[in-house]
């Protein structure tokens, strides 16, 4: 089982400090949150505490909500899903075609005026994080999730 570090309330403060540094998000979440030893961040509801899970084989508790590194965070598809709607920058409207092979797990030629890691979004639904770097938008869409469909 990996090993999983309750985050204190300074260290979620950071990651909400970051979060509306990055993406305007200014919510709160009402979550546990959790860090693994390769610093990938994940949220469960503190009712989870409320089990005891000593006799219980788990691999994981929560969702896979974002990864950390030199004080940026790049989302996961669940994790821009749960801060998307509420966000207030750094978010890039594809169309439809754009969105298809983001999620084939294409980059995306694109430029915009947003810098590091941004939101992808179609329509009112959020695809995940990706991260600008000049004319291109690099795709993080784990291999297993990606779309495997011919047009």
């Amino acid at each position: 089982m990996q090993k999983l570090k309750i985050l204190n309330s300074k260290e979620v403060k950071e990651i909400l400090s970051i979060l509306k540094k990055q993406f305007g998000f200014e919510s709160k979440l009402d979550y546990v949150f959790l860090m693994n030893e390769k610093n990938k961040i994940y949220i469960a509801n503190k009712e989870v505490f409320d089990i005891n899970i000593d006799n219980l084989n788990i691999n994981s508790i929560g969702i896979y909500f974002a990864f950390m590194k030199n004080k940026q965070i790049r989302l996961s598809i669940e994790g821009s899903q749960i801060i998307g709607p509420v966000s207030k920058k750094n978010i890039v409207e594809l169309h439809d075609n754009e969105a298809k092979l983001w999620m084939k797990g294409f980059d995306l030629f694109k430029t915009t005026k947003n810098k590091g890691f941004v939101l992808i979004k179609n329509n009112n639904d959020f695809l995940g994080c990706g991260k600008q770097i000049e004319d291109k938008i690099l795709n993080y869409v784990p291999k297993i999730r990606r779309l495997k469909v011919s047009d």
